[in-house]
Parts: C-alpha cells; structure tokens; sequence
C-alpha cells in the first residue's frame, strides 16, 4: 500500500433496512476518504444515517452494498484497529478507572508494570490522576467520558469511532469534553470519525465536516475546516467560525425542511 493511501476509504455503501411493513433505506450509496491523523466529524438532520455509517465502519451492522476498507483490507466486523466510544458510558461497573482503562490490555497478556505505565499515562492526559482507584458510579457524566475515552486510546486503535459521545452532556462539560478530546488527539494523531448533531462541536473539533442529507441519507457536501490548531475554545467567538457556522446551519435547515 502506498505511504499516503487513505486510511479508510468508504466505497458506495449503502444500507437498507427490512421490516414488516417493507424495506427502509437508510443510507444511499455513500463514499469518502479519511487520511491516516485526520478528524472527521459527520454531521446531520435526525435520522440521516450517520450513526449507521459508524456502525458499518465499525462492524456492527453489515452494509446492503459496498465495502469499507481500513488500510487496504476490507472490514467484515469488529475488530481492535476500530476504538468507539458511544453516548452511554458502557464502563464496567465492578472495575476501577484504572482497571477500565486497561482491561484491554490486560486480555493481551500485558505485563501489570506495562499496565500500570499506560494507565498513568492516560489518567494524567485526562486530568483523573486522583481517580484511578474510583468506580464509575463515584464519577459524573464527563468524568465517565473521559475514562471511555481513554479506555479506547489506551487499546492503541488504527481509528477512534466517536457515536456522539458527548451529546447526554450538560453543555458547559460538552465545552470541556471538546477540549480534552482535542488535547488526547492532538497528542496520539489516531485518525477520528465523530458523529455529532451539534454545529459548532463539528466545526470546532474537525479537519473536514461531512454534511448528511436527510433521509435516506447520502453525502451531500465536504466542508474542510482550515481554522488554525492547536485550538482554543475562544475560536468559537471569531468571524472565521461564524461563517462555517453560517454555511452549516443553512445547509443543515435545506435538508431538514425535506422531512417535514
């Protein structure tokens, strides 16, 4: 494989659901690439397919047509080159923060010093350096998050599938979670795929935003995002932001008016 091939490539995927009542198409036939170290976020109307897209990827739902390929090599399941990190939580309860982060690990026969190395790598990069001997239930929803997060780094993954991992958020800890992912991203440059309902979330976030149509969803437009990084959460109040923000909202609002 060529040194600058994509990392992913997905190729005329398409996803049609069956039911009593008939079929449903989800997701028209969809195609793009994501560079190896490149954020990806994926944006839509309600119900435009993007979470579908994530799962195909992911290998939890098989694709009507089409394939993915990761690295050449075409995806049919889950797999350890894919971390995701959904909405809830899904730690293990009877676990530690520092056992969760690790289980991984652990079921690849790492040694405990080598355990031990990447959990304290990962509690400092998530700011829980005094929480590694906590449980979930003694942590609120973004402590919860972070771990998750970490949990999916620390398994070193070719790619980091995001299921809007932030939207059960209160949007003060949404505005801090978007600043520890891009720290942890900007320190690991795993290639993410990040599926939001949230405008400024993607355009703050992403290399490109991925504009849905309605449904049944297709690839409506690429959006590359070019404000400058390392970013500050203080972009958000620029004029460079407002415009994307601007594009977005109305391209958003043309396909949403398709479904009403």
């Amino acid at each position: 494989m060529a040194a600058n091939a994509p990392k992913l490539e997905i190729k005329d995927v398409g996803k049609v659901f069956k039911t009593k009542k008939g079929e449903t198409t989800a997701l028209e036939k969809t195609s793009f690439t994501i560079s190896d170290g490149e954020f990806v976020t994926i944006l839509g109307p309600s119900g435009c397919g993007k979470s579908t897209v994530l799962r195909i990827v992911a290998g939890l739902e098989e694709a009507t047509s089409g394939q993915v390929l990761l690295d050449g090599l075409e995806i049919n399941g889950p797999g350890p080159d894919r971390g995701m990190v959904f909405q809830s939580y899904t730690l293990f309860p009877w676990l530690t923060v520092k056992e969760n982060i690790v289980f991984g690990l652990k079921l690849k026969g790492l040694s405990q010093k080598e355990r031990d190395d990447v959990a304290g790598h990962y509690l400092q990069l998530i700011g829980l350096e005094q929480f590694g001997g906590h449980y979930p239930i003694q942590l609120s929803g973004g402590m919860k998050q972070r771990v998750a997060i970490a949990r999916a780094l620390a398994n070193d993954p070719k790619i980091l599938l995001m299921d809007e991992p932030f939207g059960a958020l209160d949007a003060q800890t949404r505005n801090i979670m978007q600043e520890v992912l891009l720290k942890a991203w900007e320190e690991s440059k795993k290639t993410i795929l990040f599926i939001t309902h949230d405008v400024d979330e993607s355009i703050f976030l992403a290399d490109s935003v991925y504009l849905m149509t309605a449904r049944p969803g297709r690839l409506k437009k690429k959006v590359p995002i070019s404000l400058e990084r390392p970013r500050e959460f203080s972009v958000k109040g620029t004029p460079e932001f407002a415009k994307y923000k601007e594009e977005l909202l109305y391209l958003i609002r043309e396909e949403s008016l398709k479904s009403v």
